[in-house]
């Protein structure tokens, strides 16, 4: 009778830092837990437990953190309005980006844009989204081609 595998600390971190980079990369697209655990190799819950206790946040505060600093880019170097922001960094509802922006920069998006854009040079908006499409579109074409089991 064999006894299961316990995996060591650092063998886990490994799988955690794989789903920490998915977000890190695809911030944009929709993540959910199923997709992040998966990533890693680890049921949810589990997941959902060691993601907290290793970075100190949940895998969903990461990645509404990872949107919002993208956000901010956005917001101080383009001319794209606060709605395309908001869809370009992967938020839905421009009521939830509004809210969490406020919450984790201490002012809205449009204040925000204000303070920190004026008088500066700007990214056309058309040039970061098209780039941004020709980049999501390139890396799904690449995943296709990737081996079924090269994670």
């Amino acid at each position: 009778m064999s006894t299961p595998v316990q995996r060591a600390p650092g063998d886990v971190l490994v799988h955690l830092r794989r789903a920490r980079d998915r977000i890190d990369c695809h911030y944009a697209e929709p993540l959910d837990l199923d997709d992040l655990a998966r990533t890693a190799g680890i049921s949810k819950f589990h997941f959902h437990r060691l993601f907290t206790a290793t970075y100190g946040r949940t895998p969903a505060a990461y990645l509404s953190e990872r949107r919002i600093e993208r956000a901010q880019d956005l917001l101080r170097a383009t001319n794209l309005t606060v709605t395309e922001v908001c869809h370009a960094v992967g938020f839905a509802s421009l009521g939830s980006f509004s809210s969490r922006f406020r919450q984790v920069v201490g002012e809205t998006p449009k204040a925000f844009q204000e303070r920190w854009g004026a008088g500066a040079p700007r990214i056309p908006g058309c040039f970061v989204l098209m780039w941004g499409l020709a980049e999501r579109s390139e890396s799904a074409s690449q995943e296709k081609q990737r081996p079924a089991g090269d994670d």
